[in-house]
């Protein structure tokens, strides 16, 4: 139970499955400067999450406190921070990756991480939009420019990140074809796609060409793949990052280009997609919510592989 000056959270000290997490008592984080402190009422969960429990990936070793999806409360401003006050209503992502610790009851972060919260959606479902959401708009948006008109391919249009993708697409004007297993097919049509592609029984490089963007959430052999159903000039953006220039250099030779990008924190970002729900063009689909306490069941349903939509973890 946590007290007046201590909160609830989920932390590890060992990496592996579900199971290594446990919740723990700790106290209350201060706002730093430009930071606040915010009382979390919702955190998504995503892909990043489980691979950061198993394998610790960016932040190494445990103990840590995992989560980057954040809707809540501001409950404390530090100092200088005039955007937000005590009260607002937020949400956001932790800056990826070493901002994390949303699976808590309270956390601190940059003012600017965070935007107001849209009055038109609950925390539950602020809360599972802010990185999947950031990434599909980094991705689409800010990189590939998507312009109405345009083909784009969008990998795992079901998934976390794809199916706020075919939303954001959508919205921009394109032509959107997704991959998803057919059971999903409606799923990923009633968001808007316009062409679907059972991945199991169709090799897509074979279904789909003459792409002006690809948003590649799969990684592995899809990279080089994608590559070949992009028109001259086309884009694949890859979230699977290696850290090595074959992909690029690849692309080069295929005449297309071909970029690996990792989402950032961006208040500009959130605001635009805070904008889109408002407005009723994007939407984050809640395929199930546990209490903070269960997070490891949401780990374990999470590392299924076959979640449509986002993870939520209610906090409060």
């Amino acid at each position: 139970m946590s007290t007046a000056n201590t909160m609830r959270a989920i932390s590890q000290d060992v990496l592996g499955g579900p199971e290594v997490l446990k919740e723990v008592e700790r106290e209350i984080p201060k706002p730093g400067p430009s930071e606040v402190l915010v009382r979390v009422h919702a955190a998504g969960l995503n892909p990043t999450d489980w691979k950061h429990r198993a394998h610790g990936n960016f932040l190494k070793k445990p103990p840590f406190v995992l989560g980057w999806d954040v809707s809540g409360v501001v409950e404390a401003v530090g100092l200088g921070v005039v955007i937000h006050e005590p009260g607002d209503e937020v949400f956001g992502m932790l800056p990826y990756p070493f901002g994390v610790g949303a699976h808590a009851e309270y956390v601190t972060a940059p003012a600017r991480a965070f935007a107001r919260k849209p009055a038109e959606v609950d925390h539950t479902q602020a809360g599972a939009l802010p990185l999947a959401a950031l990434t599909a708009w980094q991705a689409l948006v800010d990189t590939a420019d998507v312009r109405p008109g345009q083909r784009v391919l969008i990998h795992a249009a079901a998934g976390g990140v794809g199916h706020l993708a075919v939303q954001i697409a959508k919205a921009r004007g394109a032509y959107v074809i997704g991959t998803a297993s057919s059971g999903k097919h409606e799923f990923v049509r009633g968001l808007g796609a316009d062409e679907l592609i059972d991945y199991r029984e169709t090799d897509f490089t074979e279904a789909v060409g003459d792409v002006d963007v690809v948003l590649d959430t799969v990684g592995g052999d899809y990279r080089s793949r994608s590559l070949r159903t992009l028109r001259p000039g086309g884009l694949l953006v890859t979230l699977l990052v290696s850290g090595t220039s074959e992909l690029a250099e690849e692309a080069e030779g295929l005449g297309v280009r071909a970029v690996e990008m990792l989402v950032e924190a961006d208040q500009t970002g959130m605001r635009a997609i805070a904008e889109l729900v408002a407005a009723g063009k994007l939407r984050a689909t809640v395929a199930e919510v546990f209490s903070l306490a269960d997070a490891a069941k949401a780990h374990a349903a999470g590392d299924t592989g076959r979640t449509v939509g986002k993870l939520v973890l209610q906090v409060r």
